[in-house]
């Protein structure tokens, strides 16, 4: 297979296409977030990266919290929306007919509608050109009761949607999880 070589760019894909929302019960926003992800496991650490014009940057750089809300696909359309649209004119919430839920742990309403609520605390920010970096705590997750089996998240039930080069899609099936590749197959025991 022969490559043609780019310059270098943003070609890192699928990402998670989630809505960050930020703000108060009574006063909030919805933000869709493509530069978003997981840093370290313990303690629990993600980022959002945003640009210092957004309207969010300013309620997140002083609330210093934010929830990062997964989409399923379903919610796709909205999440464009939300991204489209600055929340300094516009109701995102209202205008979405999304239902704000209170956090567990923080004063930023959570989107009911989607399956997987994310609570973050901001640590650090840190400005990287174009986008101002958020480091954040995750203090808690709020996860949908129709994803739970036996104590064990079925994210497949979730049909989340993913980001890739200015298009949507949805996740599909999966192919096999952490460790396949090196298990053992259940061999048949010897007769003796």
């Amino acid at each position: 297979m022969s490559k043609v070589n780019w310059k270098g760019g943003t070609l890192l894909a699928p990402l998670p296409a989630v809505m960050v929302s930020c703000g108060s019960m009574e006063k909030s926003n919805i933000i869709t977030v493509a530069w978003c992800g997981i840093i370290n496991t313990s303690p629990a650490k993600t980022y959002i990266s945003l640009r210092p014009e957004r309207y969010s940057h300013g309620i997140i750089r002083e609330s210093g919290e934010f929830v990062i809300n997964l989409t399923p696909s379903s919610l796709a359309k909205k999440a464009d929306f939300c991204g489209m649209y600055t929340g300094r004119r516009v109701d995102k919430f209202a205008k979405c007919n999304f239902t704000k839920e209170k956090a567990t742990t923080l004063e930023v309403p959570m989107i009911a509608e989607c399956p997987i609520s994310i609570e973050c605390k901001v640590t650090n920010v840190i400005s990287l050109g174009t986008h101002d970096m958020f480091l954040a705590d995750i203090v808690a997750v709020n996860v949908d009761e129709a994803l739970i089996e036996n104590g064990k998240l079925c994210i497949n039930r979730a049909h989340l949607a993913a980001f890739a080069h200015g298009e949507y899609y949805k996740l599909g099936e999966r192919i096999g999880k952490f460790g396949f590749s090196v298990k053992k197959k259940n061999m048949p025991k010897k007769k003796q």
